[in-house]
This record gives C-alpha cells, structure tokens and sequence, in this order.
C-alpha cells in the first residue's frame, strides 16, 4: 500500500475515489458537489410540505377538545344566550368551519397568531414573553446532557463489555424509561419538602422568590433552576449515550482504524481524529432534533415545577381550551422540531460529502 492510500485510510470511513463523481466535481476536503443545491431544494420543500400539514393539523385537531371556550370566558356566571352569541361572534366561533381556518390560515402567513382568550392578549406576545424561560431551562439542560451523553457514551463504546460500559449503558436505560414528571415530583418530595431529618434544600416551584435583584437575583433563579434539569438532564442523557455508543461501535470495525494504530498512534488520538468524526453523523441528527425541542420545550417538567414557559403556557391553554394559543404553541414547537431537522440535513454533507451527491 502506497503512502497516499494509507492516508486516505486512516481519514475516515467515508472512503477516497480515484477521480471526480460524474454528476460533478469531487467533495473532499469538506466541500460538497453540484448536487448540493438541488438537495437543498428538496430538504428546504420538504420542510415547507410539513409546515403546512402543522398549520392544518394544529387548527383541527384541537376542535376534537371538549369544553367550551366561551362558558369559560364568562367565569362561570350566568349569562344569556345573547351573551354568549355575543362573545362567539366577537372570537369569530359562530362563522362556518371552513371559513374560520380559511382566516386562520391567512393571518398565519403573516405572523398574526390571534388573539388568546384567556389573555386577552395576542398570541404572538404570550409567547415571546414565556420563550426566554423555556430556553433557560431547556437551553441549559441540553448543554448538559448532550456533552454528558457524548463523553460516556463514547467511553463506554471504546470499553464496551467491561464494568464500566455495563454500568453506564444500564443506568442510561433506566433513567431513559422513567417519566419525567415521575422523577421531577420524586426530586421535589426527597431534595424540596424532605424526608425525616433531612431538609428541604430546594424550591419547590417556580423561577423566582420575588424581591431580589442584581446578582442576588441571579442565584435565586439558578437555586430555581437546579431540580428541572437535573430531572430533565437524568432523563434525556441516556439517549444521546446509547446513539454515540452504537454508532462508534459500528466504527470501531473499520480498516482505517487499524491502520492508524499500525501507524503507530495514540488509541486515545485514534478515538478522537478518526473514529469519533466517523459516527457523528446519527449524533448529529439527534442533536438538531433536541435542539428544536428546546424550543418547544417541556411540557410535563414545565408544569410540575411550575415553571412559566411555554410548556406550562400550552397546559393552561389546553385546561381552558384557549384554542387561538394551543394552536399556536403547537405551531411553534412542530416548526422548530421540523428546522432544526431541516438544518441537520443541510449540514451532514460537512460530515460525509456524499450525502449532498
């Protein structure tokens, strides 16, 4: 084997060719090929395509809720039939269906959500007042456990069979299993009220304790922040383990990385330039996907630490139903999700040059 072959062996898995594809030039060296806008097109009409099943869905699906908007708009008094023609008119509830999503429709392609009924507020406005919120904590949780995930599921991958691999790779399946708000409320019984003699070292809900600022207010949110995502980190780590794990271990199999050992490297530098690059790509994809749910955020954990984010914000909407707000968060959490998953695609071509041909 020449020099030049035993380089682009121990590269990665992606392989070399001995000349351009004939659809266009070669990508190597992290550049795609001419193909790479018509698979831009086909990802970015795609992502379009589900967009659009979201804005339909969203609008039906949630007319399948029972209740009555309007008898909660009264607060429960007794009102007449006039009244309550009056209020539907107003929400526009007494128009034929097809012509409600009709205007829901038009206003959506303009940004314009509605208007909530039990805040009297725009849509729009509820939710940029509760995304901030929602991306502290989930923001916060997902730097967690994805770095979490990587570093032991590549270690268990690289040692797999022995103690430590067993461990983790066990423990990662049972927490991944237990519901989050399970955990959460187990977390505010043991670490919030106390067990015995043991007190209660956290709050038991909400973002703040009111009255503080500068960095006094800094560390109260923080000392709010501890328990969701430590609930939210246990549960979701375990994922991007097990998907790091089984994709390097894929890896591990390959001629390149013999290679790089016969060369006499490192088997911590063979693990970390060839092998780890080369399982990236199922990573990736999960990265992007909870990156999008961060966004969306979590409904369950939200509501039982009482956090004011947009998961929280979608269960009181559903309790009502605030059908103008229930849509739009379901609107807003599928469009990240969908993004997020649209961009990942766009960017493996960067992992492995022949995705884009």
């Amino acid at each position: 084997m020449t020099s030049d072959a035993t380089s682009a062996s121990v590269g990665g898995g992606t392989g070399a060719t001995d000349g351009p594809p004939k659809d266009g030039p070669s990508a190597t060296g992290g550049r795609v090929t001419t193909a790479y806008p018509r698979y831009v097109a086909g990802r970015v009409a795609g992502a379009a395509v589900s967009l659009l099943a979201v804005l339909v869905t969203s609008f039906f699906l949630f007319r399948l809720i029972p209740g009555d908007p309007v008898k909660f708009m009264t607060g429960g008094r007794q009102v007449s039939a006039e009244q309550l023609a009056a209020y539907r008119e107003q929400f526009g509830l007494d128009l034929p269906l097809w012509q409600q999503f009709a205007d829901y429709c038009g206003k959506a392609l303009t940004g314009d959500l509605g208007t909530s009924y039990q805040f009297n507020a725009p849509v729009v406005d509820k939710i940029t007042e509760a995304l901030p919120n929602t991306l502290l904590l989930t923001g916060t949780a997902f730097v967690l456990y994805t770095a979490l995930g990587i570093a032991l599921g590549t270690r268990s991958a690289w040692r797999h069979g022995r103690l430590g691999d067993r461990f983790h790779t066990g423990l990662a399946l049972v927490l991944y299993s237990l519901p989050s708000f399970w955990l959460g409320l187990l977390l505010i019984v043991t670490l919030s009220v106390g067990i015995g003699p043991l007190p209660g070292l956290f709050p038991t809900g909400g973002m703040e304790s009111g009255g503080e600022e500068g960095f006094a207010y800094v560390v109260d949110v923080a000392h709010h922040l501890v328990l969701p995502v430590v609930t939210l980190v246990a549960v979701e780590y375990g994922q991007t383990l097990l998907v790091t794990r089984s994709a390097l271990l894929d890896e591990m199999g390959g001629d390149y990385l013999t290679t790089a050992r016969a060369k006499g490297l490192r088997d911590d530098l063979v693990r970390r330039r060839h092998a780890v690059p080369n399982a990236l790509l199922p990573t990736v994809t999960l990265i992007f996907i909870n990156l999008g749910r961060t966004v969306a955020g979590v409904i369950l954990v939200e509501t039982v630490f009482s956090w004011p984010g947009l998961g929280g914000l979608f269960y009181q909407a559903l309790s009502v139903p605030d059908l103008p707000l229930v849509q739009g968060l379901f609107f807003v959490f599928a469009a990240a999700v969908i993004v997020m998953n649209t961009l990942a695609d766009l960017i493996y071509p960067l992992f492995d040059p022949r995705v884009g041909r």
